[in-house]
């Protein structure tokens, strides 16, 4: 039997105690598997510039797959940096992890799974099974942003564009400009990724997020790409809508949708408003995942506020190791952990403070442990 390798990343906040509770579950279910300590997120930044430090890069490089905790994000400016004193004089600007991450090992899929268990007394419907795929690596999460825009960009731009000419007399500290950037390969990977997953796993349709009536040029494009693309699927339905629609329509008739698909931002978005409606960031799990590496998170952030009360639910992260076992090929385990989950959350006899209840992330882990 394999011995899996996998990189544990606890992160900050309440990313360790959100680990440390999936671990509980992972462990009675005996995975063949090493798990990896990796460092990565703010302290890290704090205390050597980098959130993401080239020891953890070279460990990802040779893994099965990751498990990922939470990062505390601030947008801190160089001037701000300085303020700490290991980053005195070096000028650095504090980057996302997660995102480097992302775009390090061409983790381009972002897929996250809303469903509604039975039990839950946050459901916003019983019936809630819709899965997003989320690009993971372009549009406004390219990294490509200018805080202080330099003076040979602003001269091309003052020259191609009629609407920025009047920004031309601005000093480059006066405005801030993020690039939003979509390719038609990194369109069209996503897109059939969410045609595929509805043909292997019997979904009936696929729909297309974007905003392409005012976003033209990248939005298009990606709109366009899916046009193209969904010729190849006639078995699937096809459908779209424009984001700020979606977010009406997901709330009155959720229903209407299976798989989902949109650019960065807008899948980003889409994701967290579905995760409400099956009990919030509680349940949201999340995987990155790319041709050789996965990585898989809950998707709410370090919490840091309640971080060492061992109060917040775990159940998010313990469905994103559902999502790695499955990805591993670990069909049986993963059906396990799921089935576990949904009885522990069916029974209502162990809940955490956000269902209501107050039991501890622990305690629920456990209670999901002993179902296995």
């Amino acid at each position: 039997m394999k011995k899996y390798k996998i990189a544990w990343l606890p992160g900050d906040g309440v990313g360790i105690e959100v680990l440390d509770a999936t671990k509980i579950v992972l462990d009675k279910l005996e995975l063949n598997a090493e798990y990896i300590h990796g460092d990565i997120g703010w302290e890290f930044w704090c205390k050597e510039g980098d959130a993401l430090p080239q020891r953890t890069i070279d460990l990802l490089n040779n893994v099965d797959a990751a498990m990922f905790g939470a990062i505390t994000s601030k947008p801190v400016k160089a001037a701000e940096a300085e303020l700490i004193p290991a980053l005195k004089g070096k000028g650095l600007i504090y980057r996302s992890p997660i995102v480097r991450m992302r775009q390090l090992f061409d983790l381009y899929i972002c897929l996250r799974p809303t469903k509604a268990y039975p039990g839950n007394p946050l459901n916003f419907r019983d019936d809630i099974d819709i899965v997003m795929f989320r690009e993971n690596t372009e549009d406004l999460y390219s990294g490509v942003e200018f805080n202080t825009v330099p003076k040979e960009l602003s001269d091309v731009l003052t020259k191609l564009s009629k609407p920025f000419a009047k920004f031309k007399d601005l000093s480059g500290e006066d405005y801030a400009i993020s690039c939003k950037i979509n390719t038609k390969l990194g369109c069209e990977r996503i897109i059939r990724a969410a045609f595929d997953f509805a043909v292997k796993h019997n979904r009936k349709k696929v729909t297309v997020v974007h905003k392409a009536n005012v976003v033209r040029a990248t939005d298009g494009l990606f709109f366009e790409t899916y046009k193209e693309v969904a010729k190849d699927y006639p078995t699937i339905q096809t459908d779209d809508a424009n984001i700020d629609a979606m977010t009406m329509w997901l709330l009155k008739n959720p229903m209407n949708y299976d798989v989902l698909v949109a650019p960065n931002l807008y899948g980003d978005i889409i994701s967290d408003l579905c995760a409400q409606m099956v009990g919030g960031l509680g349940f949201g799990c999340s995987g990155n995942i790319g041709e050789k590496l996965a990585v898989f998170e809950p998707t709410h952030g370090s919490a840091p506020k309640y971080f060492g009360q061992n109060k917040v639910n775990p159940i998010a992260t313990i469905l994103a190791a559902k999502m790695m076992l499955d990805w591993l090929g670990e069909k049986e385990m993963a059906g396990r952990l799921e089935n576990a989950t949904a009885q522990v959350i069916n029974e209502g006899k162990i809940r955490t403070y956000d269902m209501g209840g107050s039991n501890k992330t622990y305690e629920l882990a456990q209670a999901i442990a002993d179902k296995l």
